[in-house]
């Protein structure tokens, strides 16, 4: 039987790490399946008969039922219980997926990705509070470390494990390697998995007074976070507000934010339980936790997208070798992560986040060296530097989120970080496609200035180009000929040059944005002795 130790402390029935490593497995799978089936689109288009248009809505439908359930978790848990909750969401996870994997057509695997999303949305910040309470604060930094290796590593290895299945297999299996890890995660979870004290106390209370679910903050939730990741995904590639249906989901998603916040305030007034705790936001570490997790996904999901695509586009690498320029700096994650769990629990967290910022931004600056000439391992080793940076902001920035939060608001805290780092992924993401699409025209724009035949160094150019290819092949070909593909020769570099310049442009914006993180940290208030947190807990 679960007992509370001296400090009040509650003590689960199991074995606390076996417990951390059972609800990181279904979570890992979850994280996982943001970025695997990215690589795959191609061949889901061909294999069910769609286009690529068609097909992008396999990962933007995800990703909105995803954001919609990450708020409400909380809130559902308070219902259900946490432990009923994290497997009713395993087993819908689990479902879904096989039923992904069995789709015969878009549409219906459009569906089957909104029930999956809305399964994995309530894992990642079930299994936090989980964490949260089932370790004393001062092992909390390296439990949430063995959380940190899935949540950073998984996105990491998606587009190169995604990439070998859909090469080697199917990409049906990406979908259908989830079945069994469900399954095992459910048979743990049934078994060493337990809610404290204080959620058996809080799912009693609810059913007592009755089910009385906020029907109205739901759908202003759904409503709001749905529309803005409809827009993030969708904007750069319909021109944003030139676009007729962006403009009508923009405009739904402001209603939607201030009806739910001027909702959840009345909700509040009036002691009813709110789908969103706002005044979480009280709490100024809290808030600036917040932030922090909000920039550390915009970056982490940014470079995860921006490293393998310069690979791709500007390099000439296949998908897979692009998707294995990023894994040794998921390698480096996972070596430092315990090192970081370690030094969680004996220093001032808030030293850690600063650091971490500092590295990163470092790390950024030195890819602003990055060019067409590259070599693997340099832009390898790049990703190694950044991913280090990495390593010492998720677990800090995790457990200063719970500074001062008394332990039933657990829920809430781990369901609006994860909130913020999935949607600072979004941002990240489409800020990185939008920018390096206007950058390259600005660029190009910029050097096309100079090649005219006015420009003594550009005909000159031409011409030494021209003398190379007047025999190509072993033919001889005629000098204006031979001056058409010079200039489409010399065009060609500059488009690259562009696209090369754009990418350093967004490299720096994200480095100057890590380094203004740094100061921000030291407004956090200090983490409380470990004593004196326990006992609060």
């Amino acid at each position: 039987m679960a007992d509370q130790t001296a400090e009040g402390q509650w003590t689960p029935q199991h074995n606390r790490w076996a417990i951390a490593l059972t609800v990181t497995l279904a979570t890992f799978m979850e994280v996982l399946d943001t970025s695997i089936a990215n690589v795959a689109l191609p061949h889901i288009a061909g294999g069910l008969g769609a286009s690529q248009d068609e097909a992008t809505w396999v990962l933007t439908s995800y990703l909105v039922s995803n954001a919609i359930i990450l708020p409400a978790s909380a809130y559902l848990t308070s219902f259900v219980g946490r432990k009923r909750f994290y497997m009713i969401c395993v087993v819908l996870f689990g479902l879904s997926s096989a039923l992904c994997g069995l789709a015969p057509s878009v549409p219906l695997l459009i569906f089957f990705r909104v029930l999956q999303g809305v399964g994995g949305g309530g894992l990642a910040p079930s299994e936090q509070a989980i964490l949260a309470d089932t370790f004393p604060p001062k092992q909390r930094g390296q439990a949430f470390a063995v959380y940190g290796m899935a949540v950073v590593f998984a996105p990491a290895i998606g587009p190169t494990l995604g990439g070998w299945i859909t090469d080697n297999f199917d990409w049906r299996w990406i979908f259908f390697i989830n079945v069994p890890v469900a399954i095992i995660s459910l048979f743990l979870t049934a078994r060493i998995v337990e809610d404290p004290p204080h959620i058996q106390k809080e799912v009693v209370e609810m059913r007592k007074r009755g089910l009385n679910l906020d029907y109205t903050g739901f759908g202003l939730l759904a409503l709001g976070f749905g529309s803005l990741e409809f827009i993030l995904d969708k904007g750069q590639e319909d021109d944003w507000f030139g676009s007729h249906i962006i403009s009508v989901f923009t405009a739904l998603c402001v209603f939607g934010l201030v009806a739910l916040i001027l909702w959840e305030i009345r909700q509040i007034r009036n002691k009813h339980k709110p789908i969103l705790d706002l005044t979480m936001f009280r709490n100024r570490t809290f808030g600036i936790s917040f932030v922090l997790m909000f920039v550390l996904g915009f970056t982490l999901f940014g470079t995860t997208v921006l490293i393998p695509q310069f690979a791709q586009t500007i390099m000439g690498y296949t998908a897979e070798q692009a998707g294995l320029v990023i894994s040794p700096g998921g390698v480096m994650v996972m070596l430092l992560m315990p090192l970081v769990g370690f030094l969680a629990g004996r220093m001032d967290p808030r030293y850690m986040v600063a650091f971490g910022f500092a590295m990163l931004s470092a790390a950024l600056a030195r890819m602003h060296s990055l060019d067409a000439l590259s070599s693997y391992s340099y832009l390898a080793w790049l990703r190694i530097f950044q991913a280090s940076g990495l390593a010492f902001l998720f677990v800090p920035i995790n457990m200063l989120s719970y500074t001062d939060v008394p332990r039933e608001k657990n829920n809430d805290v781990s369901g609006l970080t994860n909130l913020a780092r999935n949607i600072g992924g979004s941002v990240g993401t489409s800020f990185f496609v939008t920018e390096l699409a206007r950058r390259a025209q600005f660029h190009q724009s910029r050097l096309t200035t100079r090649l005219t035949d006015l420009d003594m160094m550009f005909r000159q150019r031409v011409d030494a180009v021209a003398n190379l290819l007047t025999h190509v092949g072993g033919r001889t070909a005629s000098m204006a000929q031979a001056r058409q593909m010079a200039q489409g020769n010399i065009y060609g570099q500059l488009v690259t040059q562009s696209t090369v310049l754009a990418y350093l442009d967004v490299i720096a914006v994200l480095s100057v944005g890590s380094a203004c993180m740094i100061p921000l940290v030291f407004f956090m208030k200090k983490r409380k002795a470990v004593k004196a947190e326990m006992a609060m807990h």
